[in-house]
C-alpha cells in the first residue's frame, strides 16, 4: 500500500533512517526539519500521512498537529519523547491518530504506518453503510454523516465508532475497543479510549454530556445505541 508520507523531524540522522525504511515499504517520502516547513509542505504536497516529531524548532509538533487537524483529515503519527500518559493524551486530544514514543525501532514505526494507512485510506474497508437514527457510517468510503452532514473524524475516532457499529446495542469493554480499533498496538492505555470517545461525541452528538449514540455503560464500557432517543 504505497502512500505519500511527510516526515517532520529535526534530527537529520533519524529522519534519514525513517525515510529509508518507509521508502522500502514503497512509500513516496519527503522530509522537513521544522514545524513551519511541515505546514508549508503539507499544504503543497498533500500527504496521506504525516510523521510528526513533537519537539521541533520554529513551531512545535503539537501546534503543527492542531493546525493540520483544523485544515484537513490527514493521518498524523506523533513521535514523542514525552512518554507520560498525560502528554500523550494532549497529542491525541489535538487530533493525532497515533503516537510512537522515543526511542523506537524504525521497523516498529513502519508497522504503525501500515496499520494507520489501512484504517484511513479508501477501499480498505468493507462496502457497508450502517444507519442508526440520523447517524450514517460508511466504512467503504471512510465517511460518517449526522443528519446528512459530513463529519470529519480521525482514524482512531472512526475505528472506535466502526467497532461499536459492528454490533449496535452490544457493550464493548475498553480492552475490546482497543483490540478492534487500535489493531496490534497493545500499549494503548484505557484512558486513551476515553479521550477519543470524548472527541467523537463532540463531533457527532448534539449534546456530548447527554450522548444519544455512543453511550457509556458504567463499569463495563461503551455501546452504540440501537435506537437513539
Amino acid at each position: 500500500m504505497s502512500a505519500r508520507v511527510l516526515i517532520a523531524e529535526d534530527d537529520p540522522k533519524q529522519a534519514h533512517l525513517l525515510r529509508v525504511y518507509l521508502e522500502r515499504e514503497g512509500h513516496s517520502v519527503q522530509v522537513v526539519g521544522d514545524g513551519l516547513a511541515a505546514l508549508e509542505r503539507c499544504r503543497a504536497y498533500r500527504p496521506d500521512l504525516v510523521v510528526l516529531d513533537v519537539m521541533m524548532p520554529t513551531l512545535g509538533g503539537l501546534d503543527v498537529c492542531r493546525i493540520l487537524r483544523a485544515e484537513s483529515d490527514v493521518a498524523i503519527l506523533l513521535l514523542t519523547a514525552r512518554s507520560t500518559e498525560d502528554d500523550i493524551l494532549v497529542g491525541l486530544d489535538l487530533g493525532a491518530d497515533d503516537y510512537v514514543t522515543k526511542p523506537f525501532s524504525p521497523r516498529q514505526l513502519a508497522a504503525r504506518v501500515r496499520a494507520l494507512l489501512r484504517r484511513t485510506r479508501p477501499g480498505t474497508a468493507k462496502e457497508e453503510i450502517l444507519r442508526v437514527g440520523d447517524l450514517e457510517i460508511d466504512e467503504g468510503r471512510f465517511e460518517v454523516r449526522v443528519s446528512g452532514r459530513l463529519v470529519a473524524l480521525t482514524a482512531k475516532e472512526f475505528g472506535i465508532l466502526a467497532a461499536l457499529a459492528a454490533a449496535p446495542g452490544r457493550v464493548f469493554s475498553r480492552a475490546q475497543i482497543i483490540d478492534r480499533a487500535f489493531g496490534f498496538d497493545n500499549h494503548v492505555e484505557e484512558r486513551t479510549v476515553d479521550a477519543h470517545v470524548m472527541n467523537l461525541r463532540r463531533k457527532i452528538e448534539d449534546d456530548p454530556a447527554e450522548a444519544r449514540y455512543v453511550q457509556t455503560v458504567y463499569g463495563r464500557g461503551y455501546r452504540l445505541a440501537e435506537q437513539p432517543a
